[in-house]
């Protein structure tokens, strides 16, 4: 799914680890990191559409595969938070300082 055709109003699942989050993330995004996936996979929503991403996609489509595969409505982020920011799509970070891409 390209960046630009994810709704504002998605459920967005970041992927990406800690430091990553905290660096920069889209404002409504809910952090989940693969790491921590498998033992939180029930806080994914079932009956709604996931659009999944993590910095450049690819740890985002291995999540999309496994959970379309167990009956989620799943959609990869191409390009990752790197396409997101080059779209222009909005960033904050934990920090309250500038947001980026780590």
């Amino acid at each position: 799914m390209e960046v630009a055709k994810v709704p504002d109003d998605a459920y967005l699942l970041d992927v990406r680890e800690l430091d990553e989050w905290e660096a920069g993330h889209a404002p409504r995004a809910i952090h989940i990191p693969l790491s921590q996936l498998g033992a939180r996979a029930s806080e994914v929503p079932t009956g709604e559409d996931v659009f999944v991403i993590c910095r450049s996609g690819a740890r985002s489509a291995s999540v999309v595969m496994a959970f379309n595969n167990a009956g989620w409505k799943t959609a990869n982020v191409s390009g990752g938070m790197h396409a997101w920011v080059a779209a222009g799509r909005p960033m904050v970070s934990e920090s309250g300082g500038e947001p980026y891409v780590a």
